[in-house]
């Protein structure tokens, strides 16, 4: 190691004398540094790595003491060397007390200052070795926790076989703090909603919050277990302990339910916990896949806690009813009656038959189906109306809870029903057509074009607009174009080939045959008249 010295006297003569008697080659020093006061001192250890500090004692704009105190707050790796032309016992007590490594007195023999030295490097060099092995045992027990995860990950995966022998090599090898005597309790925590809107940036903190607070709360000082995401929205709690030994359930649920709590209360989110049956580790990975389904099919209840049940099983086949009286409804009915009568028909679901994932799945298809044929006698495209981002998300996470199921009727009903009564009233959509081709006469618009802003089909658009005005689509744009053409003309000094291209039309040639099919006249005729009636 590669040293560097500093040395801080008020005597030059003296840093001068103490430069001569050193051997920086011999010594290790690959720079040596000076100040005559403290005030240089502590610009050069702001500036400079100083591993050893020779310093006076008596100076006249502060003491070695105070710089030693100084340096041993703010830099407690330098070791100190203080060398003073007073054999005053009080001093070499207090530099003593403060730290310093010897008390050297002037004139200072160089092979005395040649061992101080010496002293001080191997000070230093058991110092950095601790400090070597401190953070290397810190990065492994940090490591370390990240193998056992990747252990338990790649097992639940299939990645490591579920037969002992695998296991047992894996342990071995990856020192994995498991014996042959150890059982385990899987308790997977599911996140089943966000009770406010989040971006993948910050569901990702509070996923990370959810597991600190778990390894907080659930498993303690780690000793008896870990806790991991095992996909998204998902934590895997495994605690561990020997053959022989009980759960102490009432404990665990009450830690698990105050959990559940806190997080539904400061981290926004409603949460399911469900207790595996203790297993061996070759078992964890079928272990874990039944908590799976039985999260994926609890569809009902959050923010609460279910036990293992040894009598779990797949729901018999529901038969779900016909949706003819909301199909009604929404013909004749209001929004409220329509999401009365969905509310009325899952309720009665969930009393009489139960509904897992598969049936809600198949209940949100069959009121999609619904919904969406209302729409299509309307002439109004479900795919345009339901496009935007929020629809999306709310038709997606339908079939993950029923809570969800309902929001997605809410905001399906509510869509559906407020724009087909806006279909109804086709005024307001040739309205709402007109002003966006009046805004857009820059533009070569086309009739889909058109048809998106009122999520309407472009022929059933077609032939509303055409009813309501007697023009086609077409027809009315160029209309709207040439009247714009012909205020510009008569109002204005613009170029023609400019007001050609305010109107969208980059070929010039086609703009005038288009004018002068409808004005009788070429553009620069009519301008000509114009200006012509104005002089007389």
């Amino acid at each position: 190691m590669n040293y560097q010295l500093l040395i801080v006297d008020d005597e030059v003569l003296a840093i001068e004398g103490v430069k001569a008697d050193l051997d920086l080659p011999k010594l290790g020093i690959a720079k040596l540094l000076t100040a005559i006061n403290i005030r240089q001192a502590k610009d050069l250890f702001e500036s400079e790595r100083i591993d050893i500090l020779l310093c006076d004692i008596e100076m006249p704009q502060g003491s070695g003491f105070d710089l030693l105190s100084w340096v041993q707050e703010h830099y407690p790796n330098t070791a100190t060397i203080f060398f003073t032309s007073h054999a005053n016992f009080k001093y070499a007590k207090e530099a003593l007390q403060l730290g310093s490594l010897d008390y050297l007195l002037k004139p200072v023999r160089a092979a005395d200052l040649e061992n101080a030295i010496r002293k001080a490097q191997a000070v230093i060099d058991r110092s950095s070795e601790m400090n070597r092995n401190s953070q290397s045992h810190q990065l492994w027990l940090k490591h370390h926790t990240f193998i056992i995860e990747r252990f338990w990950v790649d097992l639940i995966n299939h990645s490591t076989p579920s037969k002992p022998a695998a296991i047992r090599d894996q342990v071995e090898r990856h020192h994995i703090p498991i014996s042959d005597e150890s059982v385990f309790l899987p308790i997977l925590i599911s996140i089943k909603r966000w009770k406010k809107g989040l971006d993948r940036r910050d569901e990702k903190i509070l996923e990370y919050a959810l597991r600190k607070s778990a390894e907080e709360m659930l498993i303690g000082d780690h000793s008896n277990g870990i806790c991991f995401p095992l996909d998204r929205g998902m934590l895997l709690v495994i605690l561990v302990t020997n053959r022989g030994t009980s759960w102490d359930y009432d404990y665990l649920i009450n830690a698990f339910q105050q959990y559940t709590d806190s997080c539904n209360h400061y981290f926004y989110c409603d949460l399911s916990c469900y207790f595996g049956k203790t297993v061996e580790a070759c078992e964890m990975a079928d272990m874990v896949a039944e908590l799976r389904r039985r999260d994926r099919n609890n569809v009902v209840f959050a923010n609460q806690l279910f036990l293992h049940d040894d009598n779990w099983s797949s729901m018999p086949p529901v038969k779900l009813p016909a949706l003819g009286v909301v199909a009604s409804l929404l013909k004749t009915g209001t929004k409220d009656a329509v999401v009365h009568e969905v509310e009325a028909i899952v309720n009665n679901l969930v009393h009489n038959q139960g509904i897992d994932a598969g049936t809600l799945h198949q209940f949100n298809q069959n009121f999609t189906q619904v919904v969406y044929s209302f729409l299509n006698l309307r002439g109004i495209e479900a795919n345009q109306l339901f496009g935007d981002e929020e629809s999306r998300q709310i038709s997606e996470s339908a079939v993950l809870s029923l809570t969800n199921m309902m929001a997605w009727v809410h905001h399906a009903v509510s869509k559906a029903m407020n724009h087909a009564e806006v279909v109804k009233e086709t005024e307001k959509i040739v309205r709402s057509v007109k002003s966006y081709i009046s805004l857009h006469l820059d533009q070569d618009m086309t009739r889909e074009m058109i048809a998106d802003q009122v999520f309407l089909h472009p022929d059933y658009l077609t032939r509303i607009f055409k009813k309501e005005t007697g023009y086609a689509l077409s027809d009315y744009i160029v209309l709207e174009k040439i009247k714009v053409a012909r205020e510009l003309l008569s109002q204005t000094d613009r170029p023609v080939s400019s007001i050609a291209s305010t109107l969208g039309y980059t070929n010039f040639s086609y703009f005038t045959k288009l004018f002068k099919k409808h004005a009788g006249i070429g553009p620069m005729e009519y301008r000509n008249q114009f200006s012509a009636a104005n002089k007389s």
